[in-house]
């Protein structure tokens, strides 16, 4: 039962997220949305940790397999792509690249805020 409610938390978040997706004009998809609705609701406390954290990991343990229909498609997509394939992989390789260093930066940037926070409040 406790999975079947953080599994709902889960779901709830996201269809919140494609409710704003609709309603605010930006190009954000929906699971952006849903993301920051997840990350404001645990570092607010509104939603503790515990409600999610178990269903959360179970998701992270299970995440190669998501992976499988994506990496099917590609091969299916082969005669496509071979036309173009070093095209496709200096993008890949360069927004992966470009993707780890945004969200570093972003990490070590909430990093000091909090600590900051915590240091001014103690």
């Amino acid at each position: 039962m406790r999975l079947i409610k953080q599994f709902t938390i889960l779901v709830a978040t996201c269809f919140i997220g494609e409710i704003l997706h609709r309603l605010i004009p930006l190009p954000v998809p929906a699971s952006i949305y849903g993301l920051v609705l997840m990350f404001t609701a645990l570092q607010t406390k509104i939603m503790p940790l515990d409600a999610v954290e178990e269903i959360s990991d179970g998701l992270l343990g299970i995440m190669p397999l998501l992976f499988i229909p994506s990496t099917v498609g590609l091969i299916l997509a082969w005669p496509i792509l071979k036309v173009h394939w070093l095209q496709f992989t200096i993008i890949g390789v360069g927004s992966t690249i470009a993707v780890f260093f945004a969200a570093g930066h972003v990490t070590q940037l909430v990093i000091r805020i909090k600590k900051a926070l915590y240091d001014r409040n103690h």
